[in-house]
Parts: structure tokens; sequence; C-alpha cells
């Protein structure tokens, strides 16, 4: 597609999903401001931090690889290179070119690997950044990784902490539960910044609607997201914790591709007041 018609692209796919016209010249909503960002905020450590390897060695220097999802055996071009044999009983598969390239495996010997080629495959030939117009995606080279599975043992659940992180500081923070084997089937819920559940959730999942135990070591988690977003003015950090273990997730942002609809939609501009566009990256 032509860079002429990104813009025209996004406003079609804007109205269509959240049913109303897109202010790219004045964006004062959240998605719309996302929207602004895809065309113009663009730079290469954008880039490199959406690079789902390329960010683990940024996040190693900003607060240290204790807090790294461990990665197994190493960095693949197909699916013809992993050696599944080689591979512990449990384990995950990520490509880092994209959002939601990832097979969780629980059990090996159940695992349908000629299913998981095939799935691999389809990846590798995808440029994420035309699905919705997320451009920091568009020269990123596609590889795959392998990390630990978090979910090993008795987990049955990995709740994902995602931080709305706005000039170095957190706003909120929403919380998936429910999702791990379908991810169609979890569960959100908003909370400020002291974990206090928020009246606002996503029209396209569950709200989580009674208040949530706060996280072990919660307070460090909003110090290393803090550290992370520092510099930018909006990024969303996601992270996930294991008994009070912390591990770093991603760093996301054009979360959910700016096209989530909010209830009540008057939570998109209080997230918009929160960016300020002229602010850092």
């Amino acid at each position: 597609m032509p860079h002429s018609l990104y813009s025209l692209y996004i406003k079609i796919v804007y109205k269509r999903k959240i049913g109303k016209k897109c202010n790219l010249r004045n964006p004062q909503a959240y998605t719309e401001k996302i929207q602004w960002s895809k065309l113009y905020r663009t730079n290469d450590l954008i880039t490199q931090l959406s690079d789902k390897i390329a960010v683990r060695k940024w996040v190693k220097s900003r607060i240290g690889s204790e807090y790294l999802i461990p990665c197994i055996g190493g960095i693949y071009k197909s699916a013809d290179e992993i050696d599944f044999d080689s591979l512990p009983d449990s384990f995950v598969i990520k490509a880092n070119h994209g959002s939601g390239f990832i097979i969780i495996v629980n059990n090996k010997c159940e695992a349908d690997f000629d299913y998981i080629r095939k799935k691999i495959k389809g990846w590798m030939k995808t440029n994420y950044a035309f699905v919705s117009m997320e451009t920091q995606y568009k020269s990123i080279r596609p590889l795959i990784y392998i990390e630990k599975n978090l979910l090993s043992g008795s987990r049955e659940d990995l709740p994902d902490y995602k931080f709305f992180c706005f000039n170095g500081k957190v706003f909120c923070s929403y919380t998936m539960i429910d999702y791990a084997m379908n991810h169609s089937s979890g569960k959100i819920g908003f909370f400020d910044r002291d974990y206090v559940l928020m009246p606002y959730h996503r029209k396209d999942y569950e709200p989580i609607t009674e208040q949530l135990k706060k996280p072990k070591n919660y307070e460090l988690m909003v110090e290393i997201a803090e550290k992370l977003s520092r510099g930018f003015s909006h990024v969303r950090v996601d992270l996930y914790n294991v008994d009070g273990k912390i591990y770093f997730g991603e760093m996301t942002f054009t979360n959910a591709s700016g096209l989530c609809q909010f209830e009540p939609e008057k939570f998109d501009r209080i997230l918009g007041e929160q960016w300020d566009l002229d602010s850092g990256i």
C-alpha cells in the first residue's frame, strides 16, 4: 500500500471499528491519538523496542536481566530450524515482529508439531505493520524464539498486568485473567495506580467486576514500569508476576491498535487527556 493512502486506510478502519470519525488533525480521544501515532510517531527506538527479541537487550540495560523470561535454545529464521526433540516438556513459542504470535505448549507429548510448523510459517509470511497499520513493525525482520513456560506446574492462569504510562508515570493498568489457553475468553479490569478497581472496561472482553487482591511486590511492578517508560510520551508496559517474581512481557506503543471501545465511552477521553503528544518520544 502506498504511504499516501495510510491515513485514509486508518480513518476507514477506525470508523468501522469505533463507529465515529477519526480526527487526525487534532486528536483528543486516546484511540484517536493512537491512530495519529501510527502515522507520525515513528523512529528507530520505537521499532527496536517493538521487536520482541531486540527489546530484551534494552530492558536488560535499564532494569537488569533478572526480569527477563528465560529463553530456550536459539533464534530461528524458520520452523524447520527448531529441534523440537531437544526442547523441555513445556515451553512457549513466539515471533518477534507483531502481536499475537504465540503458541503455548504445556505438554510436548500432546503437541501437534505439524500444526505448529504450519502456524509458524504463516507468521513468517506476515508483515504485521499492514494488519492494522502499526508501522513500527514494518522493518522488523521476522524471527522465532522460545521462552520458558511460566504456566508450568500446577499454575492454570498467568495474570497479565499492563501498565499505561504517560511521560514515565503509571496512570492506570489493566489486569487480564482467565486467558492463557484461550485469549478470547479473558476478563479485563482497569485499576488505578494504587491497584483500586476503576469503573471502566473494554467492550470486547468480559469485565472484572470485583476488586482483585493486589499482587505481591506490586509497588516494584510500578517502579519497573516507570523506569522502562521514562522518556516516552506514552507506552504500555506489560509485566507478569509469579508469586512475587516479576517478569517483563513487552513494550506496546499502539495499544490494541487503538481500535477497542471502552465502556463507558468517556474513558477514551480520560486516557487521551493523559497523553501529551508533544512530550517525549
